[in-house]
């Protein structure tokens, strides 16, 4: 009995053990910071004529440029695969920068992102199309937007205003952004990222508290 009871340990200790630490890699890690400081919305206004600001707020952000109608399979994708899952976190949003003049075709696409989850979260955000160059420059990409003043490219933006991704990816090396267009990229790479992003903050959470209640 004692020689099983041995074996069984010997056996167990190592398969525990590597599923502690592979669970500790999970939930400990944190997500490369690439660019800072990006640019501030200052100017954009939403749907509601309300101003937006990536300060604060942990932010997916999307260039959909001046034809909406070619991105608008894109939004959707977004909107099942990662905004549905995050939008009540507190302080997760996503802000997609449009020229001004392209606010009815947004309303058009809100109204059906509405039949996914509630749209609190998700801001179509209106300014000048140097004010959308000087945003998305500030990303330091190598990523461009077309003459639209789109890419079907979203960007993870943490809540100090930093561009956040993979530095280390093993298709692309730097990722700087994730492909809306494909539902793998979004479904696997980039769901998996923002959940990085979020437990990042939520430790950063409960250290808070924990201090507090000290």
């Amino acid at each position: 009995m004692k020689k099983y009871l041995v074996l069984g340990i010997l056996f167990l200790l190592p398969i525990t053990a590597y599923v502690f630490f592979a669970s500790g890699k999970n939930n400990f890690a944190t997500l490369p910071l690439l660019t800072n400081s990006i640019t501030e919305l200052n100017g954009f206004k939403t749907l509601e004529g309300k101003p937006v600001q990536l300060k604060d707020h942990i932010t997916v952000l999307g260039f959909f440029g001046s034809d909406l109608e070619i991105h608008r399979a894109y939004a959707y994708n977004l909107a099942h695969k990662i905004y549905s899952k995050n939008y009540e976190f507190n302080e997760f949003q996503f802000v997609i920068l449009l020229p001004t003049g392209t606010e009815e075709q947004a309303r058009n696409i809100e109204e059906k992102l509405k039949q996914i989850a509630p749209t609190d979260a998700w801001h179509f955000a209106f300014g000048s199309p140097e004010d959308i160059k000087q945003v998305f420059q500030s990303l330091k990409s190598n990523i461009e937007l077309d003459s639209n003043l789109s890419t079907p490219y979203v960007f993870i933006i943490d809540k100090e205003r930093n561009l956040r991704g993979r530095d280390d990816d093993e298709d692309e090396g730097v990722m700087y952004g994730f492909d809306s267009s494909t539902i793998a990229e979004i479904n696997n790479k980039m769901s998996d990222d923002v959940k990085v992003l979020l437990a990042e903050y939520r430790r950063a959470l409960k250290k808070y508290n924990d201090k507090r209640e000290i």
